[in-house]
C-alpha cells in the first residue's frame, strides 16, 4: 500500500534541502513513506518526519532527518530544534525543524555528514576531491 505524499511539492524549504542533498555526488531524490528521500544506495536524508510524544503522533513537516556523527548526537540532543523521529530514532537519526531563518551551512553540515556515514567510500572519495 503506497503512503499519500506528506509534504508540499512547492514548498522552499524542501527547495532548498534538495538542492543542498542532489548537490552530493550520485545523490537523487524519491518518496518514501510519503516523505521525499535523498539517496545513494542508502537514505541520506528525509524532508519531514514525526515522533510520538506522550502516545500521540507529533508531526514535523519542515524538516530534515539526518544521521548524525556519533560523537555529535549528544550536543545536537541539546538544541530545541532537534528530535529523535520515529523508527529511525533508534538507529541514530536525528530530525532538525527547519524554518525560514534556518542556518542552512548547518543544514548543509548535517546533511554532508549523513551522507558520508552512507554512501560509501567512492562516493566519499568524489565529494572529498572537489
Amino acid at each position: 500500500m503506497a503512503h499519500p505524499p506528506m509534504f508540499d511539492e512547492d514548498d522552499p524549504l524542501l527547495h532548498r534541502l534538495r538542492a543542498v542533498a542532489l548537490a552530493l555526488p550520485d545523490a537523487a531524490e524519491k518518496v518514501s513513506h510519503g516523505h521525499p528521500a535523498f539517496f545513494t544506495t542508502k537514505v541520506f536524508a528525509y524532508f519531514g518526519g514525526s515522533r510520538r510524544v506522550d502516545g500521540a503522533w507529533e508531526s514535523h513537516e519542515q524538516a530534515v532527518l539526518v544521521l548524525p556523527d556519533p560523537a555529535e548526537r549528544e550536543a545536537l540532543l541539546h538544541d530545541p530544534r532537534v528530535w529523535v523521529p520515529a523508527y529511525l530514532g533508534p538507529s541514530g537519526w536525528l530530525g532538525l525543524d527547519l524554518d525560514a531563518g534556518a542556518d542552512w551551512d548547518e543544514v548543509a553540515e548535517l546533511v554532508e555528514t549523513s551522507y558520508r556515514r552512507t554512501a560509501g567510500v567512492r562516493r566519499v572519495r568524489a565529494l572529498d576531491a572537489r
